[in-house]
């Protein structure tokens, strides 16, 4: 039973809203999450008074306020990935000897927010601040394989979009398309090369509750040929990605197959 079932709709009308594209109409609201309509206008006329929702009068819907953002870029200001990435990332670094980052994606970018550096390990380009192409990373690749075809059309609208640091990695869209299709049935990112000629990455996406890439986390390790990675360090990433996941309230990393 619930504790307070107000502040629990309350809530569950700010994310149904904050996962739509434009704003909605009371009595959608009210149909989709199984309320009463009469509660979800009393609800939504306090959120509108406290500025999270704005009330559209003319096509009599509503959409996230002034309010909703501010809270959001607290949510940025305070750090809270890195916050709760930084431990878990030396427990990884801990179990597998090899170097971690954490990752964000801005636009086609990567940027690394925490780094933790492994003990006799090869000093790497991933230092905190430092961006590189999304499309190069591990840690890229794993939350572009996560967005919708839409998203990753408008990063890579064409074949100039493509830069190379070793010559190796996709250099167009055809390429990247097949790569990402493999990331997602397998669970799991991979790079070669790309970045540092001799070695390579393992990448995991961390989801949002709507499954949505917020961040990335990934393991560099010196490579052979075939850039096969240490026994065992796939799943301590897919268990670090997976448990960050959940620290944030959002869905669990995709499953290795």
């Amino acid at each position: 039973m619930l504790k307070a079932p107000a502040a629990d709709s309350t809530l569950r009308i700010l994310t149904v809203l904050g996962s739509q594209r434009g704003p909605m109409a009371a009595a959608a609201i009210a149909t989709r999450l199984g309320l009463p309509r009469s509660t979800v206008y009393q609800l939504l006329a306090t959120l509108v008074d406290h500025g999270f929702v704005i009330h559209l009068p003319e096509s009599r819907r509503y959409a996230l306020g002034l309010a909703s953002f501010e809270l959001g870029s607290g949510f940025t200001r305070q750090q809270p990935l890195s916050l709760l990435g930084a431990p878990l990332l030396a427990t990884l670094v801990d179990r597998t000897g090899e170097s971690a980052h954490l990752a964000v994606m801005h636009g086609a970018e990567v940027v690394y927010v925490v780094e933790e550096r492994a003990r006799h390990r090869p000093t790497l380009v991933t230092e905190v601040g430092v961006r590189l192409p999304a499309h190069l990373t591990a840690s890229g690749k794993a939350m572009l394989a996560a967005l919708p075809p839409a998203q990753l059309r408008a990063l890579y609208p064409s074949d100039s979009a493509f830069v190379s640091r070793t010559g190796t990695g996709p250099s167009d869209g055809r390429a990247l398309r097949a790569e990402l299709a493999a990331i997602r049935e397998a669970g799991v990112a991979t790079e070669v090369g790309a970045v540092t000629q001799g070695l390579a990455s393992v990448g995991v996406a961390v989801l949002d509750g709507s499954g949505w890439p917020v961040a990335s986390v990934a393991c560099t390790y010196r490579s052979d040929d075939d850039g096969a990675a240490p026994d065992g360090l796939v799943q301590e990433v897919t268990r670090v990605a997976g448990e960050l996941s959940r620290r944030i309230g959002g869905a669990d990393a995709p499953p290795q197959k």
